[in-house]
């Protein structure tokens, strides 16, 4: 792991819920994301450094295991965590709770591409020195 738990609170609005009530499956993945966003915020690298840098992080494979539902104005938690898979991918991992229990977790992988023809390259040096100092 290259970071301790980033955690964000969120609470559950109408619009992500389905005619059942519960929070629709499709938006764990967007759980996932806003808080991949916030680990890469929390440690000075966010979406837009890479991007200004030359590169992106598109995702390669995501996996999400549901254990309960999530209900509309659930307050949740949205625990998440970084490792540096090899030396063009990136695991983020989330697990998403309300109280202690926990409702989803999985992870998204990424691979390191370069912006000006999307091929798949090593971390550069500077962004991995700056992924291990956390």
């Amino acid at each position: 792991m290259i970071k301790s738990t980033t955690e964000i609170s969120y609470r559950v609005p109408y619009a992500d819920t389905d005619q059942m009530g519960v929070v629709y499956y499709a938006n764990y993945l967007v759980y996932f994301e806003r808080v991949r966003n916030e680990m890469l915020r929390e440690i000075k690298i966010p979406y837009t450094f890479w991007e200004e840098s030359g590169y992106f992080l598109p995702v390669k494979e995501s996996v999400c295991h549901y254990r309960r539902p999530a209900r509309y104005d659930d307050l949740l938690t949205f625990e998440g965590r970084f490792e540096i898979i090899g030396s063009t991918r990136l695991k983020a991992s989330c697990t998403v709770k309300r109280d202690t229990d926990i409702l989803a977790e999985g992870h998204t992988i990424h691979v390191c591409v370069r912006a000006t023809d999307l091929k798949p390259c090593r971390f550069p040096e500077f962004l991995t020195e700056k992924l291990q100092q956390v």
